[in-house]
């Protein structure tokens, strides 16, 4: 993703189309721009998103942050730039240590530090990081930095200790009985017994407890507790010796920084209410929210990262561009979407089939084409004369492991494209290799043909060979669309060919690929025989009949 902000000045088209978009970022931006509309906008407008250092960042995490960039970029070019905005990376480091993650080197190194908040947890991984919640925030912002993002980092034990949180907490402490009233109905009756938005940090055992408060002093400024040990300690609420649970926390935050703009998973929908009424109770006026579905591994189950189910952002990396996640992160936001290795190919031709398209469109259309919001409204000019689809079967009939055999199918299909032409094709190529060893490959299941589907092989085989040199992909899909027509089994008659007869199903491409390329699915079949070459294909169906394919 391209996310760099130079200065935006849009265009009286561009302005107009966008004003009119209904491209979910600009319907996001346009909230922001109707909450000021009254009284005109504040110095800043601030966009935040929020991250729990207890684990790695994650695919989730890259999915907050593009997608408010998104809704960022879309606000700056609705207001012509004229309005000062942040992207605020919030990082929870305070959180006290509830579970030991499963890939630290050490899990028995960490246990005597359980509960502590994650930046006194020393660090598992060694090296420089005075703590594991120093590590974890390092890692955050390497990782948001490798995408472009333009944001800033926050630390909550810096805003807590430094003092900029003082003043709210002051006010929670003000105006207890009412973030009171406002928790208290959302626990249950055991938890309601014991219950304080304030989690004091011992002064004797540097953990975060959860327990009851015997005072709150809202004129000193401090609250009252039973330390671990028994002994009564009193606490001021400022300079870092306590904070607040996570509900009142999100609040707070929003009431102390003036957020305008937050977004976050499903799984926080039923609490939005109770941090919008704990926001407005402190004095502060809750932000615009945007609320995603969640992604699901393989099975629908909502993906963990305890449970380590569905795909990592490396794992995606490995296999496909980034601005192929970036496009399975704008589409349909607030729709459930499986996360796992099946839908990286789709996504990647998806990536390009929008990028072509950009070019022809006029700016209504452009402004609602996902490739415009990835690249913040610059969308490269790139030519993919094949598909990853097509890379993939290519791969999968020819058994390449090198770039330089697929290069060879390549630039004898369309001559002049070469990896120094179409660097982002090459770039396609390794990934292709990459996915179809770890993935494709494993799965590859050969059936033996059956009598009819023997004869239906035979016949193809024998009406490409009739085709002319250098016949076109159409011409090989028109090929074997004749053949299909002509076999009862393949007959579909809900379809009309162009004489009037049957059409064809779609078990006859289903059976080709199941027995030439033991695959269930794939491309085009015309496009990817042209690509492989149609003596090539013959010889590959010659194959199949004479079950020697592996």
């Amino acid at each position: 993703m391209t996310t760099a902000t130079p200065m935006i000045d849009p265009s009286p088209e561009i302005l107009a189309a966008a004003r009119e978009s209904k491209a979910w970022p600009f319907e996001e931006a346009k909230k922001i721009i109707a909450r000021y509309a009254d009284g005109g906008f504040p110095e800043t407008v601030l966009f935040e998103t929020g991250y729990g250092p207890s684990g790695l960042p994650h695919i989730g995490t890259f999915g907050e942050v593009a997608r408010t960039t998104m809704v960022r970029h879309a606000f700056r070019v609705l207001t012509e730039d004229k309005v000062a905005t942040r992207l605020l990376c919030f990082s929870d480091d305070m959180d006290g240590m509830r579970k030991i993650p499963d890939n630290v080197p050490d899990r028995s190194f960490l246990e005597p530090h359980l509960h502590k908040p994650l930046t006194v947890v020393p660090n598992p991984f060694g090296g420089d990081y005075e703590s594991f919640g120093h590590h974890n925030n390092a890692m955050l912002r390497r990782f948001l930095d490798t995408f472009g993002f333009d944001y800033e980092f926050a630390s909550a034990t810096d805003y807590y200790r430094s003092g900029r949180f003082d003043d709210i907490l002051r006010r929670v402490a003000e105006r207890y009985d009412a973030v009171m009233a406002i928790m208290l109905p959302t626990l249950g009756e055991e938890r309601r017994a014991t219950y304080s938005p304030f989690l004091p940090i011992s002064p004797k055992t540097g953990r975060v407890l959860y327990v009851p408060m015997k005072k709150v002093d809202a004129q000193a400024g401090t609250v009252t507790f039973d330390d671990e040990d028994g002994t009564e300690t009193t606490l001021p609420v400022t300079g870092g010796k306590v904070k607040l649970q996570w509900k009142p926390d999100f609040g707070a935050r929003w009431a102390a920084l003036g957020v305008d703009f937050e977004m976050f998973g499903k799984d926080h929908g039923p609490n939005m209410g109770v941090y919008d009424r704990i926001c407005e109770a402190l004095g502060g006026r809750a932000p615009e929210h945007f609320v995603y579905e969640l992604f699901l591994d393989e099975n629908g189950q909502k993906i963990s990262k305890s449970k380590g189910n569905g795909l990592t952002i490396d794992e995606w990396l490995t296999y496909a561009p980034t601005e192929s996640l970036a496009l399975y992160m704008f589409q349909r936001p607030r729709q459930a979407k499986k996360l796992y290795f099946d839908v990286i190919p789709r996504a990647v031709d998806e990536y390009y089939q929008f990028l072509s398209a950009y070019r022809r469109q006029d700016w209504k259309e452009r402004l609602g084409n996902p490739v415009w919001h990835i690249h913040s409204g610059e969308p490269p000019e790139i030519e993919m004369p094949v598909s990853f689809a097509l890379l993939l079967n290519l791969v999968s009939a020819s058994n390449a492991h090198e770039p330089g055999v697929l290069w060879g199918f390549i630039s004898r299909h369309a001559p002049g494209v070469t990896p120094q032409t179409h660097p982002e094709l090459d770039r396609l190529v390794g990934y292709a290799i990459r996915y179809f060893d770890d993935f494709v490959k494993p799965e590859k299941t050969f059936r033996p043909a059956d009598e009819v589907e023997r004869q239906a092989l035979q016949a193809l085989a024998d009406r490409l060979g009739t085709l002319p040199d250098g016949a076109d992909g159409e011409a090989i899909q028109n090929a074997a669309l004749d053949v299909a027509r002509g076999i009862e089994r393949y007959q579909d008659h809900a379809k009309k060919s162009p004489t009037g007869g049957p059409g064809v199903s779609v078990a006859f491409f289903q059976m080709i690929y199941e027995v030439v390329l033991g695959q269930e699915r794939g491309p085009r079949f015309g496009s990817f025989a042209a690509l492989y070459g149609v003596a090539e294909t013959r010889s590959l169906i010659a194959k199949a009949l004479a079950g020697t394919l592996d």
